[in-house]
């Protein structure tokens, strides 16, 4: 605990790597290009509208709901504005955690940091690295001493704790007690009970975000916590002993699509057969798709909602046939209504292979096969998503995927506004213009 909390508090941005400062500006504006796009969800509406009635703003300060600019509790901005990212499922991700960090991170530092009236652009991004070291060490560290398979608000919790401790300039006890609090009374979701019917309880995040932010809170008011296990056990020591000298935050991914990862391969894979072989997906009779066990849950078909879509492996290779593409447009009601997607599923055929369970989860790798209504049977090689750290897209890719999540919701000018205000935050006076950004109603 003692290392943690000597990171914790004591990372400055001047001491942070040229290439570690440049991916927390990336994964800042690739996480508040997915809220763009997710806050017209009717997820990010009922859950903006649970935190003003039941978060209000009160003695802790007042922070904003993003493209709303209703006044909540720092919890509250948390679990409404982490929700509203984890409604579309596009944000970044970790592939040892099996799970997501910005996603509850990014909405807690914000809403602490306006709460607290600090307004320090390089503070923003120093606590932003500290806040993904922390998670991502958690995630494993949970993942190697509980049997079970828990949403990333388990282990967010304790980083948004961390973060959160940071920014309120807390002791090394109270740190402590915060961490504690946080692993105590994070959510323990189990993940695959939502793959199995996706609903919009999702990943967890948003409520591990209010969790870890409240901890923070409370500590600082001299509530006790239970020793964070995830942090303490002896059995996980190693985790936390390479603490600012690996750094795991450029160990994320990036989606390209807004569905679950694990849908991504597949989908990858038969984008590469058409590209190569030219044929259109009325030419189709059926697909064959050689994948591992947890991508195979992914089997709801002819989802009815964007929650089921996105949890759909069916829907996503589909879509992206009849589309060329996944999006905003597809995974709304525009690809929900879609003939041509729905008949498309019936011919999508699933199976696990022991290939590529066995490499899971620090590789996902999809096979397709594609017979053609001329006869030809095409298969595709091993394939695995874009945009994994070991061949990272590159930053015209993240600005793109920005645009085409931002703007049909915020319209161009606005959306150019945000991105610029992130993309100037290292040589900022203030984080006004990224606060103003954020919370000006739609």
């Amino acid at each position: 605990m003692t290392r943690l909390n000597d990171f914790c508090h004591g990372l400055r941005f001047e001491d942070l790597p040229v290439r570690v400062k440049a991916t927390a500006t990336r994964s800042l504006l690739d996480t508040l290009g997915v809220a763009a796009g997710g806050s017209g969800t009717g997820l990010s509406r009922i859950i903006r509208d649970h935190a003003v009635a039941q978060f209000g703003a009160g003695a802790s300060g007042t922070a904003r709901l993003w493209f709303d600019g209703r006044a909540v509790s720092p919890a509250g901005a948390a679990l409404a504005n982490g929700m509203t990212i984890d409604a579309l499922d596009a944000h970044d991700g970790h592939k040892p955690t099996k799970g997501h960090i910005g996603c509850g991170v990014i909405p807690s530092l914000l809403g602490v940091l306006e709460a607290e009236g600090k307004n320090d652009p390089q503070e923003l991004l120093a606590a932003l690295v500290v806040g993904y070291e922390i998670g991502s060490r958690a995630g494993v560290a949970l993942h190697r001493t509980v049997s079970d398979y828990h949403t990333s608000g388990a282990w967010v919790a304790l980083a948004v704790a961390a973060v959160t401790a940071r920014l309120l300039g807390l002791n090394a006890k109270s740190t402590r007690e915060a961490v504690g609090i946080a692993e105590y009374h994070g959510p323990r979701s189990q993940m695959m009970r939502c793959i199995d019917h996706p609903t919009m309880v999702k990943d967890g995040s948003g409520w591990g975000a209010m969790a870890g932010v409240s901890a923070g809170y409370l500590a600082r008011d001299g509530f006790t916590g239970a020793p964070a296990l995830t942090v303490e056990q002896s059995e996980v020591s190693d985790l936390w002993e390479d603490l600012g000298s690996r750094w795991r935050i450029i160990e994320q991914y990036v989606k390209l699509y807004p569905v679950c990862r694990w849908a991504q391969p597949p989908v990858e894979a038969v984008l590469a057969l058409r590209r190569a072989h030219g044929f259109a997906y009325q030419e189709i009779e059926k697909i064959d798709v050689l994948t591992f066990h947890e991508a195979k849950r992914l089997r709801t078909r002819h989802p009815r909602t964007t929650e089921a879509a996105q949890y759909s492996l069916p829907f996503s290779v589909a879509a992206a046939l009849v589309r060329g593409t996944i999006g905003l447009a597809e995974v709304s009601d525009s690809g929900l209504k879609d003939p041509e997607i729905a008949a498309l599923q019936e011919r999508i055929k699933i199976e696990e292979d022991e290939r590529f369970n066995a490499p899971f989860p620090d590789r996902r790798i999809a096979q397709v096969s594609v017979a053609l209504s001329d006869g030809r049977l095409l298969t595709s090689e091993p394939t695995e998503a874009i945009g994994d750290p070991e061949e990272p897209v590159s930053d015209g890719t993240i600005r793109e995927k920005f645009r085409g999540l931002a703007v049909p919701v915020l319209g161009a000018a606005r959306a150019e506004r945000l991105a610029s205000s992130v993309q100037g935050l290292e040589n900022a006076d203030t984080t006004d213009a990224l606060k103003e950004a954020l919370s000006e109603p739609l």
